[in-house]
């Protein structure tokens, strides 16, 4: 089993990134950390992480999960990014799990996966507009799983976001 997490080139959410690694990685599940550009990455509080493949570097067959790590670089690289979207659709073609926590979820929206389907997304207008306009079932909630999409609101939820993934790569 193998998740791959996405991660802006600056600016993740720490929590958003570490957490649910640290959740994958406690139950042995591989986990691989991907960027616009290699090299040492620095979240919002000052975690950094060094990454050695970049988006375009992935292949969807070797993972089982993608998750999207949210923070204010999300919106600035991630967002109707054309690589990220189509990987999105990918996994969701292979019936593979998708997820996305924070303002990210919004890339779940804009990638087309989110239509009417229950998801949440950091109290943020223009987030909450990318899913509504896109089709998405809008719903406040710190986490939340609608067949293999999961999607996360906050750095607080960032465990329980973790774990929801965890869940659906057991079944």
């Amino acid at each position: 089993m193998a998740v791959l997490m996405v991660i802006a080139p600056e600016k993740f959410r720490d929590e958003e990134l570490f957490e649910p690694l640290q959740v994958f990685q406690s139950k042995n599940i591989g986990t691989q950390v991907v960027s616009l550009t290699t090299g040492q990455h620095t979240g919002v509080l000052g975690k950094r992480i060094t990454t050695t493949k970049t988006l375009d570097e992935v292949k969807t067959s070797d993972f089982d999960a993608i998750v999207i790590v949210g923070g204010s670089g999300s919106r600035k690289y991630l967002w109707n990014n054309n690589k990220l979207i189509d990987l999105l659709k990918e996994f969701n073609n292979e019936g593979k799990i998708t997820a996305a926590i924070c303002i990210s979820p919004a890339i779940l929206a804009q990638a087309g996966l989110l239509k009417n389907k229950k998801a949440t997304v950091f109290l943020d207008d223009e987030a909450i507009l990318e899913l509504q306009k896109n089709g998405a079932i809008y719903i406040d909630e710190n986490v939340i799983i609608d067949g293999k999409v999961v999607t996360g609101k906050n750095p607080e939820s960032a465990r329980e976001f973790g774990n929801a993934i965890l869940k659906l790569l057991e079944k």
